[in-house]
């Protein structure tokens, strides 16, 4: 993936869309499905733009990032380590006391009812926070 030039006035879901175009691969595929499943899981989620590239979702704070590196796509939930994964999605970042990722890789299959389940109980324990 080529870097493009900074895109001035674009919204982030602009830029996510254009994230997803410029992969052409696997990867843009996977991280518009994700993207999919975080906004069907969460209807109200805002879509932002941070750390020069990285597509965040929000609800009540950060539920998760959507990393695209060159072998994976990884969702990195902020406060991962606090959620129950009863399905055992989360497969790296797995030692840190706050964060927990998933890394997808080409041909990988998403559970998309448990995925759905984690960004839900991220969102809660944002929300129960924020109180």
């Amino acid at each position: 993936m080529k870097k493009s030039a900074p895109q001035k006035g674009k919204s982030a879901s602009e830029l996510i869309d254009a994230r997803i175009e410029e992969l052409g691969d696997w990867r843009g595929e996977m991280l518009g499905r994700l993207r999919a499943l975080v906004k069907e899981a969460d209807p109200e989620v805002v879509e932002e733009w941070k750390w020069r590239g990285v597509p965040v979702w929000s609800h009540a704070g950060i539920i998760c990032t959507g990393e695209t590196y060159k072998n994976a796509v990884k969702m990195t939930f902020a406060k991962g380590a606090s959620l129950e994964d009863p399905s055992r999605l989360f497969n790296a970042s797995l030692d840190g006391n706050t964060r927990r990722a998933i890394d997808f890789h080409e041909g990988d299959k998403i559970d998309a009812r448990a995925l759905k389940a984690l960004v839900r109980a991220a969102v809660a324990l944002n929300r129960s926070k924020a109180r």
